[in-house]
Parts: structure tokens; sequence; C-alpha cells
């Protein structure tokens, strides 16, 4: 008989199935459920009587390199240009080492939300140049066990033609200096098609996913996302995610249909990010529009739709609370989810955009779990309660918040 490896058991859990049982995890990974066998000598046992267990939340866009700005870096206009213009504004106010301690306190209040991934975007300009892209990645290399850290370089516009070589030599050298994956905002550019083609192009040649700033505008002749979707199809071999795509949101169904269809075939993940677009967009629109994609027409067509914070506390947000449970909140309220539709949105789905395991409680899944006091999932995401505990890689986290 072969001996059972020492593991932990998480006990009488109240599941998303809503039944109670028990939870192994070993090695790292979820191995049984339920019914999880005789417990060893050397099992660790957590009794999590009264609590729900969740997969982790994962964060599929961040802007960590920004977080805690607000007070230093005002927006008074309050909308996306007045936010970038004040960013630029304030670039020499700020030096690595700042950038450094305010991402690395952004992410630890990640992990002790429960988020055991995130995908920061790190400007990439003329004035930045690579700074910021090699501050976090200082920071990733000192958090690696407590949460992992993906970096895209936010490239500066224009990229396309002449007057985008510089930033196209730039988003190279980020890649080369710690950068993981191609971003920018190809709806800045003179030319967005161009743009899109730009940033496949140099994905391509250095064998990194992409993910773009996409229709980042209320303006319903924006067609961005169905342009990069094109482009794509063409033959892009890597993965491919699409931030924002607030102007799909504003367009006639059939046209919203239309695209929705393109980007499943392409196989593009979208991430909705609802607190800064309700925050940015729209100032003085009457009526007011919500700002969002359109959520339902995406996950209709097989979209893999997921849920993301954005900005912490700065000119694009100044009150981005660095909680999964607020997302899902706003995704529930704005994008007209039910309770778990908007969970997997900042859970399993972020994790497909992501490209990682889903995450799910499921035997295989990684053991990334969180746990906290609740009946249900609606009051989960209603009361967010601050007392939680959470596992990553099968290791239990602490979640006191720094300050």
């Amino acid at each position: 008989m072969v001996a059972q490896m020492a593991g932990t058991v998480l006990q009488r859990a109240l599941l998303p199935s809503g039944d109670i049982g028990d939870v192994r995890l070993e090695d790292g990974l979820i191995t049984a459920i339920g019914t999880t066998g005789p417990v060893g000598p050397d099992d660790r046992l957590v009794d999590l009587a009264g609590h729900l267990l969740l997969p982790a939340p994962a964060e599929p866009h961040a802007h960590l390199d920004k977080a805690f700005l607000a007070e230093r870096v005002p927006n008074p206009t309050g909308d996306l240009i007045g936010a970038i213009e004040a960013m630029e504004a304030s670039r020499h106010l700020i030096d690595r080492r700042d950038i450094e301690a305010r991402a690395e306190r952004a992410a630890r209040r990640l992990a002790a939300a429960g988020c055991t991934l995130v995908r920061t975007h790190v400007d990439t300009t003329r004035e930045e140049g690579t700074r910021s892209v090699e501050a976090l990645a200082a920071v990733r290399d000192r958090l690696a066990d407590l949460i992992e850290i993906e970096i895209v370089a936010l490239a500066g516009f224009p990229v396309a033609g002449p007057a985008g070589a510089d930033h196209r030599a730039l988003l190279r050298d980020a890649l080369q200096v710690g950068a993981d994956l191609v971003g920018g905002c190809p709806h800045l550019d003179d030319d967005p098609a161009a743009a899109t083609e730009v940033y496949l192009s140099i994905a391509t040649e250095t064998g990194r996913a992409v993910d773009l700033h996409t229709d980042e505008t209320l303006d319903p002749g924006a067609t961005g996302l169905a342009t990069l979707a094109r482009q794509v199809l063409q033959g892009f071999a890597h993965r491919v995610t699409a931030s924002h795509c607030v102007s799909l949101g504003q367009q006639p169904l059939h046209q919203q249909q239309a695209t929705a269809e393109l980007v499943a075939e392409a196989g593009i993940g979208v991430v909705t990010l609802p607190a800064t677009n309700l925050y940015l967009q729209g100032r003085g629109s009457v009526p007011m529009p919500r700002g969002l994609t359109a959520v339902g027409v995406l996950r209709a067509a097989g979209v893999p739709v997921a849920a993301g914070a954005d900005n912490i506390q700065d000119p694009f947000n100044p009150v981005g609370r660095v909680d999964p449970f607020e997302t899902a909140a706003l995704t529930v309220l704005a994008a007209h989810l039910l309770p778990h539709e908007a969970w997997e949105a900042v859970s399993t789905a972020a994790r497909a955009v992501l490209g990682r395991p889903s995450g799910g409680i499921a035997v295989g899944q990684p053991a990334d779990l969180l746990a906290l006091p609740a009946h249900t999932l609606r009051q989960a995401i209603a009361d967010a309660p601050g007392h939680r505990r959470s596992w990553h890689r099968g290791r239990e986290r602490t979640t006191a918040l720094p300050s």
C-alpha cells in the first residue's frame, strides 16, 4: 500500500456547489474533494466551518506603477486624456524607488485581498523609458512567493510610421529588461490599424503575447476590436487580450454581434474594467452612458470575458480599492451579470484570459483558493468580508492589509 503524501486538508468548507465538504491540497494542486481519504499524521488540518471556499481571484488588468498617486497627481478634468496629461506632467517628480515602493504596496494589497496573480500594464514612453518596467521586474522577483506578477510593456503613442520609431525601439528594450507581454493603445494612434499591425509584428518577432488597450472611448465609430480580430485571424500565433473595448457597448446590436463572432473566432480574451471606465467615460454626456463593453453579447458569442479593477487610487481612478469583490459587485450592477458569473469574471475567466489553468475547485486544478465567512456567493460579494484566508500554490498566505 502506497503511503499518502502529507498535505493540507480544508475541512467542512462550504463549496460553490452548496455542498459541505473537505478539500485536499498536495504539491500545489487540489487532489481530492468531498471524501478526501484518511488523514495522515503529518497532514495540516484547517477547519473552514462557516466559510465559503472559492477559486482565488486573479487581477487581469492593473497599473501598479501608477498606484497611490491620486493626491500627488490630480486630474482636474476627470477624463482619460486629463489623466494621461497629468501623468506626463508629473514624471519628473517620480523616481524608481518611489515606483517600486508604491507597486509593492499595491501588489501586497492585492495578495491580501485574495489575488494570486496580477497582470500589470507599465508605461513605456519616451519620457519614462524602461525605468518603470525595471522597477516592476524587481517587485515581481521580490514577491514571487506571494503573488505572480505579469508585466505588459504599455508603449507610448504613436508607434506607427516614422514618428513611432522611438516607441517601437523602447518597446523592444522593455521586453529585453523584464516585460512579459506587448502592450499599447492603438486607438490613441493617428492610424489605429497600422498601430495594431506594429504591436502584432513586434510580438511575432519576440515570441510574446499581446494585451492592448482597445477602443477606450465612447465613440461608436471606433472599431479597433474588429480590426484586431481580423489581423489576428491572418495568422498571429500568440495569445491576445483586448482590454476596455468601451466603444463596442455603444454600437448597434447587429454590429456588436458581428464583432463578437470575429473576436471569438480569433480566440481573443476581453477584459472589462468597470471601475475606471465608469469614472473616466461619459463626462458631460446627456444621457450619461455606462462606459462598459458589450459584456453580454461577447459572452453569448463564446468570448472569455474577465473583469478587472484597473487603476488603484491614481489620476485614472482616485478611489480604486484593490479588491476583487468591488470589481465583482460593479460587474453585477453595471454589466448585469449574476453573482456567480461576476465571480467567474474575476477568477476562473480571468485566469483563462491570462492563459492559465482555470483555478476552479476541481481535482487537478492549482490550489489557489480563497475562504471567507459567508453563506452564499451573493452575500460574499455584497459584504466583502475583511477576514479572508487564501492559499497560493497550496500554501496559506497572510491576509493582513499593509498600510
